[in-house]
């Protein structure tokens, strides 16, 4: 809610005039209101004294005319900031800021190649917006709050560019000594007999593991779900169960020997990571450089890892 506030009255301040006494208008009143003149209908709305705000004592809310307002303010400095990136386009700059969405698995991975990326390019500013899972972060992209987003299943419901740039594999994982690891391919009717910790249904990882039962008309005997990549390993370690994770979220974990892949027949299940924007955004200089830098730099660096990690633990422990 601060955050919308401080649209209003960004947008406010930007737009200043001095309100002239008008009877309440209907939306319908409003020149622009349903165009794509959005400064034309936020400047209508602003000369009006409609109340944006409702107040009661120290707790401030919008009114309902504040939310529609905010809706245009929105789309007004989302347009404000595509101009500002296009006039560094002229200038050929290579900084500014630069926002980046993640869904939560990539958090393990995007932090090592930002890090170089900021080694070539130390005049951009970088901000990370991590969604808990896959239907956050396609709400931050079609709020027009991310300029990039790094994700494995790319949107169908909106215009985006999704470009993969590495292989994603998902394994199953238990811990040491449980008895499943004494077989050396189960099968996954094997594993099925034990209770699975899962991510939650919105999570690219869970849609990927539940298609893995179904097509094999295998039911899975699901003790819990969580939305945390950190509590469901916590879990496992702690013996309630196996789970299904990204093989890039559990790499200290079986390099310290604290979880055990569990080498199920058909896996790993490889899924493909994407960078995404939308189609109607323009992109920056330093979108672009970063863009760019993910295609060209982080295939190599994920298939070290995951090379790294299944020639480790190929042999289960007895």
């Amino acid at each position: 809610m601060r955050a919308s506030f401080r649209i209003l009255g960004l947008v406010a301040a930007l737009m200043a005039a001095t309100p002239a006494p008008a009877e309440m208008l209907e939306f319908d009143a409003l020149d622009g209101w349903y165009d794509d003149n959005h400064v034309q209908a936020l400047t209508a709305f602003l000369r009006t004294t409609l109340p944006l705000f409702n107040r009661e004592g120290r707790k401030v809310s919008l009114t309902t005319v504040g939310e529609y307002f905010l809706v245009y303010a929105k789309r007004l400095l989302a347009t404000l900031k595509d101009a500002d990136d296009a006039m560094a386009r002229f200038r050929k700059l290579e900084s500014g800021a630069l926002s980046i969405g993640l869904v939560s698995t990539a958090k393990y991975f995007v932090p090592q190649l930002l890090t170089r990326f900021r080694d070539e390019h130390p005049g951009v500013e970088l901000k990370l917006l991590v969604g808990s899972n896959r239907e956050q972060l396609v709400a931050m992209l079609q709020q027009g709050d991310v300029d990039l987003a790094i994700m494995g299943r790319p949107p169908k419901e909106m215009a985006t560019r999704a470009e993969p740039f590495a292989a994603h594999p998902h394994v199953f994982v238990a811990p040491p000594r449980h008895p499943i690891l004494a077989v050396s391919h189960p099968s996954l009717a094997a594993l099925a007999r034990f209770p699975l910790i899962v991510r939650e249904a919105a999570s690219g990882t869970r849609a990927l593991m539940d298609r893995f039962f179904q097509d094999r008309r295998v039911e899975q005997r699901i003790a819990m779900e969580m939305p945390s990549n950190e509590t469901i390993k916590q879990a496992v370690m702690a013996g309630m169960g196996l789970s299904f994770l990204s093989l890039h979220t559990i790499g200290l974990e079986l390099r310290c020997g604290l979880l055990e892949r569990v080498p199920v027949e058909e896996t790993p299940l490889v899924r493909t990571w994407n960078v995404v924007h939308m189609q109607s955004k323009l992109l920056s200089p330093a979108a672009e450089a970063l863009r760019y830098f993910i295609l060209e730099h982080g295939e190599a660096h994920l298939a070290a890892h995951d090379r790294a990690l299944l020639a480790a633990d190929s042999v289960p422990s007895a």
